[in-house]
């Protein structure tokens, strides 16, 4: 063999004979196959590994992609690479081309959460903030989208850098999501299962969009002020409450409170007061054990009493639909738990048409801040 002969042979042993990848770890995505002037000779084999898929590159544009397997590299195994390069019948020579390695095994336990509070408008409370986190899961499903609209030229390209971006995605997606579902506050961390599945039906088209299948999305926690779960606890105890009895209780707590007060003459007769409103109260309470009791009334001689005072009943709408009636009382706890507010329409007997509860005279002091009239001048 002449030198020009020991030199061709000796080049051509440097060319690469073999094109695998063996050494990743579990945070490596994507690895460009290393080699001197991207030169790969003719016939070498390609190995791809369960977990792997191979994409060949070309001068910046994608070429041929190879699923797990053991392959030769020649004109039928490079289809798209021989048609880029214009091969028409078969090569000999060593040829140039890139290949990235792209981990396709599934990516678990990723953390995802809300950056800041989440806004929501709820008919009861208003304007709530919540926060929100969890994990997810995904895998590569197209390995070439991938490299072609992620990776680019990076060498070494880890799930980490693709978090910062997923978790953004997921952060907006999520937002849009529970913006729309319009759930009362309380339901949003009683449903996470259901708003988990649906929130991974909404981002999955982004995620495809660059070769990424999101395989599993969950929601860990929906967190709100504590302020805001006090408020909700007692919304929802009062919600299952008997609102008259809950009126009656509250008015025998004043009641006790009143009498404990050391107030002098005037202090008695508050309490003196009061104890006949008691008195009253509790008979309403006992009125089906009353009925059955023989009556007595006592008045003195000649004297006629005036007529039973009439209690106001009011009816109010909520949602469209109407209820009542209640009493004044009633109203007042309603206002409190807050299932009216001030513009709820009402309507008592002897007004022409609905009214909003502000504008009813009586009802104003549930408003706060409220102040009586003048009083008359001589």
């Amino acid at each position: 063999m002449d030198i020009f002969g020991k030199i061709k042979e000796k080049l051509s042993n440097e060319f690469i004979d073999i094109v695998e990848w063996l050494d990743y770890t579990d945070d490596t995505i994507a690895y460009r196959f290393e080699r001197y002037q991207n030169e790969i000779k003719n016939g070498a084999k390609l190995i791809v590994r369960e977990g792997q898929t191979a994409v060949f590159i070309n001068e910046g544009q994608l070429a041929d992609v190879f699923e797990p397997g053991t392959y030769e590299l020649t004109t039928q195994n490079l289809p798209i690479l021989a048609t880029l390069k214009g091969w028409k019948y078969g090569f000999n020579s060593p040829f140039k081309a890139e290949i990235y390695f792209v981990n396709t095994h599934l990516f678990t336990d990723e953390k995802w959460g809300t950056k800041s509070p989440i806004t929501l408008s709820d008919d009861r409370f208003g304007l709530v903030e919540i926060r929100a986190f969890g994990t997810y899961a995904f895998k590569i499903s197209d390995a070439g989208k991938f490299i072609k609209d992620i990776v680019g030229t990076d060498s070494n390209f880890t799930n980490f850098e693709i978090n910062e971006h997923l978790k953004s995605l997921i952060a907006t997606r999520f937002t849009n999501t529970v913006g729309q579902a319009n759930l009362p506050i309380e339901l949003y961390a009683a449903n996470t299962t259901e708003l988990s599945d649906t929130c991974r039906e909404v981002m999955s088209p982004e995620f495809e969009s660059v070769g990424i299948s999101l395989e599993k999305f969950y929601i860990e926690n929906v967190s709100m002020p504590e302020d805001l779960k006090k408020e909700i606890f007692e919304y929802s105890r009062i919600d299952k409450l008997d609102l008259d009895k809950l009126t009656k209780f509250k008015t025998a707590k004043a009641i006790e409170a009143a009498a404990q007060n050391e107030g002098g003459t005037a202090g008695a007769g508050m309490g003196m007061g009061m104890g006949f409103v008691l008195a009253q109260q509790m008979g309403g309470m006992m009125g089906g054990n009353a009925q059955n009791a023989p009556q007595q009334t006592v008045q003195p001689t000649g004297a006629v009493p005036p007529p039973m005072p009439t209690q106001t009943m009011y009816y109010y709408a909520t949602n469209g639909t109407q209820h009542g009636p209640v009493s004044f009382e009633q109203m007042q706890s309603l206002f409190a738990s807050r299932t009216i507010n001030r513009d709820s329409l009402v309507w008592k007997q002897g007004m022409s048409a609905w009214t909003a509860l502000k504008e009813v005279e009586e009802l104003k002091s549930f408003l706060g801040g409220y102040t009586p009239p003048p009083l008359p001048t001589e």
